[in-house]
C-alpha cells in the first residue's frame, strides 16, 4: 500500500467504527432491523463510501449473515442478543467490524457478551509479525472457555484485501493453522462466543450474494439488472440493492447465475434453536510495532 491507499484504509475503518457504534446505540426493542441497516447504509454513502457488504444484523441462535429482504418488517425484541456487522471500502479497501448487543433487561447475556470482546482483546494483543495464526486462536478458544462458553469453531477471523472481504489468512478460534502473520497484511479478527457446541449451519433464504466469475450469455439474465451487479465488482451484495428492478427479473437472474456458477448464495447460519452467540470484530494492520487497530 502507497500512502493513498493506507489513507483510503484508514478512512474505511473510521467509517464502519462510526456505523458500528450508531447501531449500538440504536439497536432497541421495536426497532425495525431493516431500519437499522438500511441507516448504515445511508451512514456510509454519505461519507462517500460505499458498503463492503451489505450491513447485516443477526438475532440470538441465528449467528451470522441474516440480511434484510426488501419489505422485512421483523423488529428487535426485548431479550434479544443481537449482532451487528457492518463493512465499509473506500476505493475498494476494506474495513469490517462487529459487535453485539443485550436487548434483555437483566443484563443475561452480558457476560457471553463480554466472553467475545475480551477474547478479541486477547487476540489483539498477540497479533505481531511472524506470530502463527493458532497462537491468536488458542487465545480467543482460551478466553471464551475460562467464561464457560464455547467459541464458534467453523467461523474464523479472515485477511482482507482490496476488493476482498475475505482472503488468506484465516484467523481460528482455536489452537489450528501454521501460517504467519507478515508485515503489512490486513486481517479481521472476530471471535464468537456460543452458549452451545460452537457449530453453525447454513438454514433459511439467502438475501446475501456474491458474483465469483464472470457470467456466462444466457437466456432470462436481465442485462441491465447484470451490469448492476457487475458494478459491486466481485463485492457481496443484497436483494435490497436492486428495489428498481421487478422482483420476477431480479429472482430469475440471481437463480440464472447461481445454476451456472457464476454467483454464491450466503443464507444466514445458525447454532441450535436456544443457543446463543455473541460476535466481537476489528479489522487492523500488522506492523512493525503491532497492529493498528483502524476499526477501534
Amino acid at each position: 500500500m502507497n500512502n493513498e491507499h493506507l489513507e483510503s484504509l484508514r478512512k474505511a475503518g473510521r467509517i464502519a467504527r462510526d456505523c458500528r457504534e450508531w447501531a449500538r446505540e440504536n439497536i432497541k426493542p421495536g426497532v425495525r432491523l431493516a431500519h437499522i441497516l438500511e441507516t448504515v447504509e445511508d451512514m456510509i454513502a454519505k461519507e462517500g463510501a460505499a458498503p463492503a457488504f451489505p450491513a447485516q444484523t443477526s438475532r440470538n441462535h441465528v449467528t451470522a449473515h441474516y440480511c434484510s429482504a426488501p419489505g422485512d418488517e421483523q423488529i428487535y425484541e426485548e431479550g434479544d442478543c443481537v449482532k451487528v456487522d457492518v463493512g465499509v471500502h473506500v476505493d475498494g479497501w476494506v474495513a469490517d467490524n462487529a459487535c453485539t448487543v443485550d436487548l434483555s433487561t437483566d443484563g443475561r447475556w452480558g457476560e457471553l457478551i463480554k466472553a467475545s470482546e475480551d477474547a478479541l482483546k486477547a487476540a489483539i494483543a498477540t497479533v505481531a509479525i511472524g506470530v502463527q495464526v493458532s497462537e491468536i486462536g488458542a487465545n480467543v478458544e482460551a478466553v471464551i472457555q475460562a467464561r464457560g462458553f464455547e467459541p464458534v469453531r467453523n467461523l474464523t477471523g479472515h485477511g482482507v484485501a482490496r476488493w476482498k472481504v475475505h482472503c488468506a489468512p484465516q484467523i481460528p478460534s482455536y489452537r489450528e493453522g501454521h501460517e504467519r502473520l507478515r508485515q503489512g497484511m490486513i486481517i479481521a479478527i472476530e471471535p464468537f462466543a456460543s452458549t452451545g457446541v460452537g457449530m453453525i449451519t447454513e438454514r433459511g433464504k439467502a438475501e446475501v450474494f456474491m458474483l465469483v466469475r464472470p457470467p456466462r450469455k444466457a437466456k432470462g439474465i436481465d442485462k441491465n439488472l447484470l451490469n448492476a451487479i457487475q458494478a459491486w465488482r466481485g463485492l457481496p451484495i443484497a436483494r435490497r440493492y436492486f428495489n428498481e428492478f421487478s422482483p420476477q427479473v431480479l429472482e430469475d437472474t440471481l437463480t440464472k447465475l447461481a445454476r451456472q456458477g457464476s454467483l454464491v448464495r450466503f443464507p444466514p447460519l445458525v447454532e441450535s434453536a436456544g443457543v446463543m452467540t455473541a460476535q466481537t470484530e476489528h479489522t487492523m494492520i500488522v506492523g512493525d510495532e503491532g497492529p493498528e487497530v483502524i476499526t477501534a
